[in-house]
């Protein structure tokens, strides 16, 4: 749903409506700790990143992959965690450059509503929500601070769980939305509010 709120309400309202609604679903349904409000703050960014693409504002989406990207690597931790275990955010932001590469050379242009350009908002914005998870985890160290995981602890789950379960995640959501956002733009466009693009 994430992806959905910001390609029809745009970045910052997207942003805002989904972080609304995350906070008060994690303060409805605990989530077994209170550390878990900190991880869904991605959820939101997935809306706004979503609502950029969308929009076609690619330098954002481009600083924000690059920044959580340099500041992974940046990490001596990084360098022991298995590479293959995030190779989903690889394939967003090489999507990504080349997304933007072409539509600079003015030989890629994505017509608003249809679905390549929606299942690429839900992509892009998708995995945007996933690096800020990994950047919470690794960069700033909550691996440790806050599950108490040692460096071999995390690079387990980076090896085996994490690059099975989060890829077929994204895919089925970006099916989803991909399915679903073409019928409800329509409906927006006839009553004349979805925002502009």
């Amino acid at each position: 749903m994430s992806p959905i709120a910001g390609i029809l309400l745009g970045p910052r309202d997207g942003f805002i409506a989904t972080l609304i609604s995350v906070m008060a679903g994690h303060s409805l349904v605990f989530r077994g700790t209170v550390y878990e409000y900190v991880f869904a703050l991605g959820a939101p960014i997935c809306s706004m990143i979503s609502g950029f693409v969308y929009r076609g504002d690619w330098g954002k989406v481009l600083l924000y992959y690059t920044f959580m990207l340099a500041s992974y690597f940046l990490t001596p931790l990084s360098r022991r965690l298995p590479i293959w275990g995030m190779w989903d955010v690889y394939v967003a932001y090489i999507t990504l450059v080349i997304v933007v590469v072409l539509s600079r050379m003015k030989k890629f242009n994505l017509e608003g509503g249809t679905r390549h350009l929606l299942a690429l908002c839900a992509f892009l914005g998708l995995e945007a929500d996933i690096l800020f998870r990994i950047f919470i985890l690794v960069p700033c160290q909550t691996y440790r601070l806050f599950y108490g995981l040692t460096p071999e602890a995390l690079a387990l789950i980076w090896a085996v769980p994490a690059p099975l379960i989060t890829p077929i995640k994204v895919a089925l959501s970006t099916l989803v939305a991909a399915m679903v956002c073409p019928p409800l733009i329509d409906v927006l466009k006839e009553s004349q509010h979805l925002p502009s693009r």
